[in-house]
């Protein structure tokens, strides 16, 4: 993990230099950081992933009831590490290799996966459009500007809320989606239709798993828990650095969900937008120095999304995958 860090902060300090990047400050607020507190970030976001565990076994076994935690686990840090190594086209291995441990279609998984990124947009949504509509207060921010997000964090926050509420009754009236949606494909050859409507009731196997009120009830609570923890790792990662350490919760949500939106461009290797977007809010939103904002965006990268990648070669060895076998498994799963 250390090495990862001194890695990226080089690579920053060197391209930055040129444009008045003052390298000694940058580096001087890692070293002053509290690891304590970012050892604790580590560990909650090791959490996180066992929380998403738990919360796909809800949808899996209804379908698999002989499924165990440990294998979607073990699939879940595979496949958040292989995003992190081959970007976005990476999403497709963590639903193959738990549909391969537990012996149902792979469409059926997929649409967990919705299943699952539905519940975090919104969630997240909800969190961001509440503290955007608070955040605002800060100094800095412009009166028009300030009712701008005041407005469009409620909107976004009460809009996200009935979205979420609609679900709910996706869930509860599936089959009657699953009706329509056969119906709808009526005008194509019957040989058509019949390999159609296999894929939409493969497909539709992930929400008829989670119609019930137990179900719903427990898809709901661990995507609390999940963003609770979520939230408690860029909390430990504040904590660290004395120029966030006094900003209140609300400034923590809306960092949360724009790193979180920074992360959609994906970058092999690299992340790709998470380390601009969070240099950017920290320095346009909460008024610190670039370098300061510098160095918290590199950690939060490292501590948030890097810092799976040894528990994921771990499990990788384990079940004796190769990055060939990896590289294989994203092409067929593309398929």
């Amino acid at each position: 993990m250390f090495a990862v860090i001194t890695a990226g902060a080089v690579f920053i300090a060197r391209r930055w230099s040129a444009t008045g990047f003052d390298s000694v400050a940058f580096f001087r607020s890692i070293s002053n950081a509290d690891w304590r507190w970012l050892l604790a970030a580590w560990v909650f976001s090791l959490l996180s992933y066992y929380g998403r565990a738990l919360r796909w076994m809800v949808m899996l076994r209804p379908l698999a009831p002989a499924s165990r935690t440990h294998d979607v686990f073990s699939a879940t840090v595979i496949g958040f590490s292989a995003v992190l190594l081959f970007g976005r086209p990476g999403e497709f291995i963590r639903p193959f290799l738990i549909a391969r441990h537990a012996g149902v279609s792979f469409l059926s998984q997929m649409a967990a996966w919705l299943l699952e990124r539905i519940y975090d947009t919104l969630t997240l949504l909800i969190l961001f459009g509440y503290a955007l509509a608070v955040v605002p207060s800060t100094k800095g921010v412009s009166p028009a500007l300030r009712w701008i997000l005041e407005k469009g964090g409620w909107f976004t926050g009460v809009s996200c809320s009935i979205c979420l509420a609609a679900l709910v009754a996706l869930h509860l009236y599936s089959g009657l989606l699953e009706q329509r949606l056969l119906g709808a494909l009526g005008f194509l050859e019957q040989h058509h239709h019949e390999k159609a409507a296999r894929i939409v009731r493969t497909a539709m196997d992930g929400f008829h798993s989670t119609r019930n009120g137990r179900s719903i009830t427990l898809l709901f609570a661990y995507s609390a828990l999940e963003w609770t923890i979520v939230s408690l790792i860029f909390y430990a990662i504040f904590q660290a650095f004395p120029q966030t350490a006094v900003l209140p919760w609300s400034s923590i949500f809306v960092y949360l969900g724009f790193v979180a939106f920074g992360s959609i461009v994906q970058v092999p290797a690299i992340g790709g937008g998470v380390q601009i977007v969070s240099t950017l809010v920290l320095t346009e939103f909460f008024h610190l120095r670039l370098e300061a904002a510098a160095s918290i965006a590199l950690v939060s990268w490292v501590f948030t999304l890097v810092g799976i990648l040894p528990v994921g070669f771990i499990y990788a060895l384990r079940q004796g995958l190769t990055w060939r076998n990896i590289k294989d498994m994203e092409k067929q799963a593309g398929l």
